[in-house]
């Protein structure tokens, strides 16, 4: 999959030689509505078109208000994973600044869908707005694209259980601890991952060895203390108990995920590791000495193993989408 990462004025001539299938939208999370705009993106390009997908970094949520921006589901390079493994040939990450903000619905269309993209189909959800201010919408993309010479269609949103399927309704799953009902919309198990860096060490001297990962989709819809299983990529699930935020009981300043892996001892610094959670256990708590909190450690871990043993380890395959 070709990516490339920039606004439209920093790119000289076309970025693609052939007639593009292509859909839109900031793909947070990679969800089970997501997916339905790639696959009939997929279904309607003809041998020779590339499927294309044009996404926002940062969200303009997050651009716009950056105080209330929104918990991420996934990380940059895991959305490109998802993109990639979904059969995209083409993703523009577009830099969303303030000149891409300010460009009108019409200038997007002229110049990313028809000139740059060379687009002969955009798909779009129903509720798709775009340019300046939002002025553009459906109706106005489906006006544009007979102007332009590419044909539009909208594919329905995804429900499930009567409720429609969405990147907040997911972060609200999470946030309350229901990763059942969040793999469910998202299609696949909730998984951070990242490099293991080094911390203080002060978990090993307490007697809880941690492996720590910087959080690098910021803000986190998880927190707390969490039941979970982790393996370095490609490796055995194993249970654990995890850490997710900024540590008061320590004087912690910067969010990590910290991963306590049962029965484990090997160094795991500068491996890519995988956190798969499954139940939370509680929020973060402040206490009045390290022997108060070594106390409820032992707690939480006899809590995780109860959780994780009714459980079991992940699967790897993908959950099913009906």
């Amino acid at each position: 999959m070709r990516v490339i990462r920039n606004r439209p004025e920093w790119i000289e001539g076309d970025c693609l030689s052939r007639r593009s299938v292509l859909t839109i939208g900031n793909f947070d999370g990679f969800h089970l509505g997501h997916q339905a705009l790639v696959e009939r993106s997929r279904e309607l390009a003809v041998s020779g078109e590339s499927v294309a997908v044009i996404s926002f970094e940062p969200l303009p949520q997050a651009f716009f208000r950056p105080e209330q921006a929104p918990a991420r589901l996934c990380t940059v390079y895991q959305k490109l994973a998802f993109l990639r493994a979904a059969g995209v040939d083409f993703t523009w990450l577009m830099r969303f600044d303030r000149a891409l903000a300010a460009l009108s619905a019409r200038d997007f269309a002229e110049q990313v869908l028809a000139r740059k993209l060379s687009a002969r189909a955009v798909v779009v959800g129903e509720d798709f707005r775009f340019g300046r201010s939002q002025e553009g919408d459906v109706d106005m993309l489906y006006a544009l694209g007979r102007e332009l010479d590419f044909v539009v269609e909208t594919v329905p949103a995804v429900s499930r259980d009567g409720e429609r399927i969405s990147s907040s309704g997911i972060r609200k799953q999470l946030a309350t601890g229901d990763f059942a009902a969040a793999a469910k919309w998202l299609g696949r198990p909730f998984r951070m991952e990242g490099h293991v860096i080094r911390g203080a060490g002060l978990g090993r001297t307490l007697g809880f060895p941690t492996a720590n990962l910087k959080i690098r989709a910021k803000p986190s819809p998880v927190g707390g203390v969490l039941a979970a299983f982790s393996r370095v990529t490609g490796g055995s699930w194993l249970p654990a108990v995890a850490n997710l935020g900024n540590r008061p009981a320590v004087g912690g300043r910067e969010t990590l995920l910290e991963v306590h892996i049962f029965d484990f001892d090997r160094d795991l610094y500068g491996q890519r590791l995988e956190v798969q959670f499954v139940a939370k256990l509680r929020d973060e708590l402040n206490f009045g000495s390290l022997q108060d909190l070594v106390v409820q450690m032992k707690r939480d871990v006899q809590e995780a193993r109860r959780q994780l043993a009714v459980s079991g380890p992940p699967q790897d395959e993908l959950l099913d989408s009906e």
